[in-house]
């Protein structure tokens, strides 16, 4: 099994990564079934990158259809030790607003009904890992240096908070999430970054801040559309690129 330096999980609006060169298609199946796509396998400042969309390459799957366990299970079967997931999110409190990168250190589960453990099967060990820091602090910490050698804008820190989706939040549940001290809001952090820390993989968020969240930001009634979403989603990612190069030659 060849070493991958690094696997990205793209969300929402990131479903390749254009620096990979002499990329390869995998499409390895997993005792949890087949990822949400292929896995493209190549190289960015001589090291060997994996990248999977999160969602497929087509946008196809919603949240709560995401086959986690398969797609985390894939990229470690590749050879992946370190996992940097992007996620594309809404913004609640001020620090974030649309455009804004983020690394956030705590996250709040507000999902129901997915599978959300490698526990699942008869017969699995039962797995009690410790969650207290979701994110590994150690790529955390990386991430962060790799943005401030890469002069990349990164706010540190936040708490996202994961809800079901696909449809998005009403302000009233916004407004919880704020008391309950969320600063960002999206479908897909959970149970990835949980099934991460049972495959022992160190794992990651660098968020990807496309909007206000319902009731949040200087304009409490705007209308949240999709074309605004995917402006934002291209403008952020405008420096990823050169934190990643940042992050894989440190």
């Amino acid at each position: 099994m060849s070493t991958i330096d690094l696997a990205i999980i793209g969300g929402t609006g990131v479903y390749a990564l254009g620096e990979l060169a002499d990329v390869e298609t995998r499409q390895p199946d997993t005792s949890y079934g087949a990822p949400s796509g292929p896995i493209r396998v190549g190289t960015l400042e001589g090291k060997r990158v994996a990248f999977l969309a999160r969602h497929g390459e087509g946008h196809a799957l919603p949240p709560h259809k995401i086959n986690y366990r398969a797609n985390l299970a894939a990229l470690k079967a590749l050879g992946a030790s370190r996992v940097l997931a992007l996620n594309t999110v809404g913004g609640i409190s001020e620090r974030f607003g649309p455009r804004v990168l983020a690394c956030p250190d705590q996250l709040i589960d507000y999902t129901w009904g997915r599978i959300s453990t490698l526990c699942e099967e008869p017969g699995s060990d039962v797995l009690h890992v410790d969650f207290g820091d979701p994110y590994t602090p150690s790529l955390r910490a990386r991430v962060i240096a790799a943005a401030a050698q890469g002069g990349v804008a990164l706010v540190e820190g936040g708490c996202y908070g994961a809800t079901q989706g696909p449809r998005l939040e009403t302000k009233a549940e916004i407004a919880r999430m704020r008391r309950d001290g969320c600063d960002l809001v999206g479908m897909t952090g959970m149970p990835e970054a949980g099934l991460a820390r049972e495959l022992r993989l160190d794992y990651a968020c660098l968020a990807i801040v496309a909007n206000w969240a319902a009731g949040a930001g200087p304009n409490v009634d705007e209308v949240i559309t999709l074309q605004d979403v995917l402006d934002n989603v291209r403008a952020a990612m405008d420096g990823v690129p050169r934190l990643l190069r940042s992050l894989l030659a440190g």
